[in-house]
């Protein structure tokens, strides 16, 4: 019962995870007044996406022993910081463009803020309450 619990609380993080990147993007397209852009907005959000799913778990970010734990928070911020290049370097290769620096930053650093955020409230709305230390 236990372990059910613990794995439909991970995919509430995943998915949460993965909406935090959505909006990240979605907030990247608004800023440069491109709403509008519709699926090209894929070109930003599956690379972002695809390089947290490649980094986050090795990182212990899924680690359900460290998700209870608020001195663990860091841990989803610290993979962010470094998946957001990775991302950054699949959208490149991606679209057969350059990686520009300035991009890589503020996309990192916006994924890591998001990231933080949801974590944050998953924790004081969820984590600390259905999951155990071990």
């Amino acid at each position: 019962m236990a372990k059910l619990h613990t794995e439909r609380l991970l995919w509430v993080l995943v998915l949460g995870d993965l909406l935090a990147l959505l909006i990240v993007t979605i907030f990247g397209f608004a800023s440069h007044s491109e709403l509008n852009a519709g699926a090209r907005m894929l070109t930003t959000f599956l690379p972002l996406a695809a390089a947290w799913i490649m980094v986050a778990p090795f990182l212990g970010a899924y680690d359900p022993s460290r998700l209870a734990d608020i001195r663990n928070i860091w841990r989803p911020g610290y993979a962010m910081l470094l998946a957001g290049p990775l991302a950054a370097w699949l959208r490149a290769l991606l679209l057969g463009s350059a990686i520009i620096p300035v991009f890589v930053a503020v996309l990192s650093g916006f994924a890591v803020l998001a990231i933080l955020l949801w974590r944050v409230i998953f924790w004081a709305l969820w984590a600390r309450r259905h999951l155990s230390y071990g």
